[in-house]
């Protein structure tokens, strides 16, 4: 799979139009990630895509293969960062229930406008239709819920109950993004987010 940091780190010589042309593939997926962001799947076409990572449409394929494959790529690259983002904000934490209040935060990012998460925009238009991208999403979701989870039981949490209501709680975080998108304001959205307190409270 082609990695943000490694592809940032490598350079690829591409044949395009009988002479070698040379990118960045890491560059180009971002730059391709942002207009998805943007535009969404369906809505992007292939000559934004080439106008938006400066590239041939020959360089395009020989490099990405497909549509599918490059937006494939672009999710995988930004839920690896993501979540190494949301490990990051729980470590610098105080204590593991302020690690919860931290990562919930961060994805329910209430301050962060309707452009919405990138993942969760995904989820909503392409997930349904893709069993391989719905796999991957519910992965993904997966692995946040374990993060949260663990850090309730390090926090003094049973198990099964540290499971229930990190997945309580991610629901909300979540749910927070879709409001965000439709534009309730974000006084609001922070008066929600602290209604996860109740979840965080030893029996």
């Amino acid at each position: 799979m082609l990695t943000v940091h490694d592809a940032k780190a490598t350079q690829k010589t591409i044949a395009s139009a009988g002479r070698p042309r040379q990118f960045v593939p890491g560059e180009a997926l971002q730059n391709a990630l942002q207009l998805f962001w943007h535009k969404g799947f369906e809505a992007t076409s292939i000559e934004d895509l080439l106008g938006a990572m400066s590239l041939s449409k020959s360089s395009f394929y020989a490099c990405f293969g497909s549509k599918q494959t490059l937006y494939t790529e672009a999710i995988r690259a930004y839920s690896d960062s993501y979540f190494d983002a949301l490990c990051a904000a729980a470590r610098a934490a105080t204590d593991p229930l302020a690690g919860v209040h931290a990562v919930l935060a961060q994805i329910a990012d209430p301050q962060g406008g309707s452009k919405g998460c990138f993942f969760v925009n995904t989820v909503t238009e392409l997930a349904p239709h893709d069993p391989g991208l719905t796999t991957y999403c519910q992965g993904h979701i997966a692995r946040v819920a374990t993060l949260v989870t663990e850090l309730l039981v390090q926090a003094g949490f049973k198990p099964q109950l540290a499971s229930d209501r990190a997945a309580a709680a991610l629901s909300l975080a979540m749910g927070l993004i879709t409001l965000r998108k439709a534009g309730f304001p974000p006084e609001r959205l922070e008066e929600l987010l602290a209604q996860v307190r109740h979840l965080l409270v030893l029996p």
